[in-house]
C-alpha cells in the first residue's frame, strides 16, 4: 500500500511543521489569554484566596475586641497617630488581633484590623 503524496517528501515536512506551529500557537494562546495555568500557580492562587478570606473573617473580630476595651477611645487616637505601616504593629502589641486559643495574631489580621479601625470615626 502506497502512502498518498501528501504524506511523502516535501509535503510531509510541511505537514509536520504545520502541526508543530499549531501546537505552539495553541499553547501560547491557551496560557496567554485562555486562562490555562500550571497546577503550582493554581495552588498559589487558592492559598492566596484562602488567606484573604481568613483575614476578612478575623479582622472584624479584632475590631470588636479593640472597641470592647475600656480605653478604646484613647487607643483609637493613638492608633491614628501611628504611621500607616506601623499601625498593624500597634494592634499586634495591644493583643487585640490574638484570638482565643492562639499565642499570636494571624498573618495580616492586625493590618486589616487597623485598616477597619481607621474607617471608624
Amino acid at each position: 500500500m502506497e502512502l498518498p503524496a501528501f504524506f511523502q517528501g516535501e509535503s510531509l515536512t510541511r505537514l509536520m511543521q504545520g502541526m508543530a506551529m499549531g501546537a505552539v500557537a495553541t499553547m501560547v494562546i491557551g496560557f496567554g489569554w485562555g486562562g490555562w495555568m500550571l497546577g503550582s500557580r493554581a495552588e498559589q492562587y487558592t492559598a492566596d484566596s484562602v488567606h484573604k478570606a481568613v483575614v476578612a473573617v478575623l479582622a472584624p473580630i479584632c475590631v470588636e475586641k479593640f472597641q470592647a476595651a475600656s480605653d478604646a477611645p484613647a487607643n483609637l487616637i493613638n492608633l491614628k497617630k501611628e504611621q500607616g505601616w506601623n499601625q498593624g504593629n500597634f494592634i499586634d502589641k495591644g493583643g487585640w488581633a490574638i484570638l482565643p486559643g492562639n499565642d499570636k495574631a494571624g498573618n495580616g489580621v492586625a493590618a486589616a484590623c487597623a485598616a477597619l479601625l481607621n474607617e471608624t470615626k
